[in-house]
């Protein structure tokens, strides 16, 4: 797996899918929430100032994927944020997670707005090369 290539974009109608790669799956869903907000600004101009955690229960590794991005999401949400770095470690059913983002201020460039993610196209797969996690998210 190239490091630059971390997660695409592909088109679906009005959304936007995304396709994150990782050496763990825990790192492909890192992938993905990075890819997920590079969509609502630019990762590179968005400072790691404030650091949030998620924690969730799930057993199925392709509803945990959508449930992390969703609870990153609600996170940004409710506290004003940005994030542009991302953790996450799992053991069976638990997953624990972090994000490093800083508030959105007067004048910063937005973006697409992205409303969550769906259940459209999800695939968490292991191949030769890595996992691969990808979802159409909703913008």
């Amino acid at each position: 797996m190239s490091s630059r290539y971390r997660y695409r974009y592909f088109d679906h109608e009005a959304d936007i899918g995304i396709e994150a790669l990782g050496k763990t799956v825990d790192e492909a869903f890192a992938n993905a929430a990075l890819g997920m907000f590079a969509i609502m600004a630019e990762p590179a101009t968005v400072i790691p100032e404030q650091e949030v955690a998620v924690e969730f229960e799930e057993a199925d590794i392709e509803l945990a994927l959508v449930t992390w991005l969703n609870r990153l999401l609600g996170q940004a949400r409710l506290r004003g944020l940005i994030f542009c770095a991302f953790e996450l470690e799992h053991e069976g059913d638990h997953w624990q997670g972090r994000a490093w983002g800083m508030p959105w201020r007067p004048g910063s460039e937005r973006g697409t707005e992205v409303k969550g993610a769906t259940l459209t196209m999800l695939k968490v797969e292991q191949g030769p090369k890595g996992w691969q996690a990808r979802c159409i998210v909703d913008v």
